[in-house]
């Protein structure tokens, strides 16, 4: 990216010079070799790193060298129930307030009782997910303080281990889907995948009928991940339901003023966790909304979980979308959503709400995305080039607003108005940050909307090699049907309005999420 990048922890293990070139770096592409950006936990012997137990180990007949790709091969050869953490553990009462402030390490007592499988997938969450679902990976990552959540729960630690398996499962798949995976580790992961998700739905179940469970701040953080989950599998048919479940948990849930405040070590305090995942939640369901069908979800309000005083901070920002945006967003779906409705609108509505559009779009022109890039609250002290980066981001969604804004004001106006120059602005924004990982793959909304639009072939043939470039960044397949839904678009007849892609595209196929 435009910014330096560190050297890779694999090359300086080689004592060779990085080509910086990104993640994963050439050298590291060439020599075959797995590219880390820094020092991997690492299995080794011994079921202790101190004490009595220090160096012993149980008899195995698997190399050191072996032993990881050894966990998951082994996978078939173990019994088809594998024993639960619930056996062992109490998992009565368990709140943010009831996890130990720890930093996770493979040999820390917690994990100790686990399955060597569920330990490989919760190594595998702390290395590639928790950085995959959050702008910039820091200490400050809540989504890595899920895992000390995880070993005490076990509706969130089934979630956890499913997200992890079939990550690791797309790894081996391709853009184009020509062939399935044959690979036995790959095979592995892929009923992993299916074994903890069958695990994790029926304990959600569980806990849901539960009334001791139901207000557990665990519950909502798994139903969050299997959000997540939904992305990683396809991007259609289960995040909406599980958005519309976890959104009626929130909106009955009130935070004790005894929780508030309460440090919880890497995550932040309790509010914090909690106002995270309500912001999220809000964030998907915003920008989810523009691709679905007319008032298929409900309104929500995230409030009552946030501090109205806390600042935006990109290192607990799952999108990096600025706020402001997002309100302007909801906004332009609420008047799309009053037009698709079996009551016609009087002239008076219509023109009040053609005014609000209009002046709402002026607004969103005058954003100042690079006032926002640098006003952001960080951990870390931020470079020019990062600010950069950040502002072109923002940017990304500014624009993506604006073409969503003006379809919605020309669907109340009659009119259609001419927004090529827009989309190639968008698409530059796009170009300029290719290079960057971390923010790349931010932009898939703001990549299809600019999909929607675009007329010319140059176009969408960027905006493909930008989608499959996604979905290199991310393996998430939702990228892969975002690509697919784009192309049937395409074909379709020309003569419809362009306006009336705001109304049209919930009912290309199925509810689509892409984010």
């Amino acid at each position: 990216m435009d910014q330096e990048i560190e050297p890779c922890y694999t090359c300086r293990t080689r004592r060779i010079q990085c080509d910086r070139s990104g993640v994963p770096c050439a050298k590291c592409q060439k020599a075959g070799l797995e590219c880390f950006d820094k020092r991997p936990i690492r299995w080794v012997k011994g079921v202790a790193i101190r004490g009595k137990m220090q160096g012993r180990s149980f008899p195995s007949k698997e190399s050191d060298n072996n032993k990881k790709s050894a966990l998951i091969n082994s996978r078939r050869s173990m019994p088809k129930s594998v024993p639960s953490p619930s056996g062992s553990l109490n998992f009565n009462n368990i709140s943010f307030e009831s996890i130990p402030d720890i930093s996770f390490n493979l040999q820390d007592p917690s994990v100790l009782h686990l399955d060597p499988i569920s330990r490989y997938y919760i190594d595998y969450y702390n290395e590639r997910i928790c950085k995959l679902f959050i702008v910039y990976d820091s200490d400050k990552n809540p989504l890595r303080s899920l895992i000390a959540l995880g070993l005490k729960d076990p509706v969130l630690l089934k979630a956890l281990l499913a997200l992890a398996a079939r990550h690791h499962f797309n790894t081996g798949q391709s853009f184009d889907q020509a062939e399935t995976p044959t690979e036995p580790r790959l095979v592995n992961a892929n009923r992993d995948a299916l074994f903890f998700k069958h695990q994790a739905i029926e304990a959600l179940s569980h806990s849901l009928r539960d009334n001791q469970h139901y207000m557990q701040d665990t519950t909502m953080a798994s139903i969050f991940l299997l959000i997540f989950l939904d992305l990683i599998e396809s991007g259609s048919d289960g995040w909406n339901i599980h958005l519309e479940g976890v959104k009626k948990l929130i909106a009955s849930y009130l935070p004790s003023e005894s929780q508030a405040g309460v440090n919880q070590g890497p995550g932040g305090t309790v509010q914090e966790i909690r106002g995270f995942i309500a912001k999220q939640i809000h964030l998907i369901e915003t920008l989810g909304n523009t691709f679905t069908r007319p008032k298929l979800l409900s309104q929500f309000s995230s409030l009552s979980l946030q501090d109205p005083q806390e600042e935006e901070t990109i290192e607990k920002s799952f999108l990096g979308c600025p706020d402001y945006l997002l309100t302007a967003i909801q906004y332009f779906s609420a008047q799309r959503d009053s037009m698709s409705g079996s009551t016609t609108l009087d002239p008076a509505t219509i023109t009040s709400n053609q005014r609000d559009t209009a002046s709402l779009l002026k607004l969103i022109q005058t954003f100042d995305c690079y006032t926002w890039a640098s006003s952001l609250q960080r951990s870390r002290e931020s470079s020019p080039q990062d600010i950069a980066n950040l502002c072109l981001l923002s940017q990304a969604y500014r624009i993506g607003s604006l073409l969503y804004g003006r379809r919605v004001l020309d669907a109340l106006t009659g009119e259609e108005t001419s927004q090529d120059e827009l989309v190639s602005e968008l698409l530059g924004v796009v170009n300029s940050l290719k290079d960057d990982p971390a923010l790349f793959k931010c932009i898939l909304w703001p990549v299809f909307v600019a999909g929607l639009e675009c007329q010319w072939q140059a176009q969408r043939d960027f905006l493909m090699a930008c989608i499959e470039k996604f979905w290199a960044l991310t393996r998430c397949l939702n990228a892969v049907n975002a690509a697919k839904t784009l192309q049937e678009y395409w074909q379709q007849d020309s003569s419809t309005a362009r306006s009336q892609w705001i109304f049209n595209i919930g009912n290309v196929d199925r509810d689509w999420l892409w984010i």
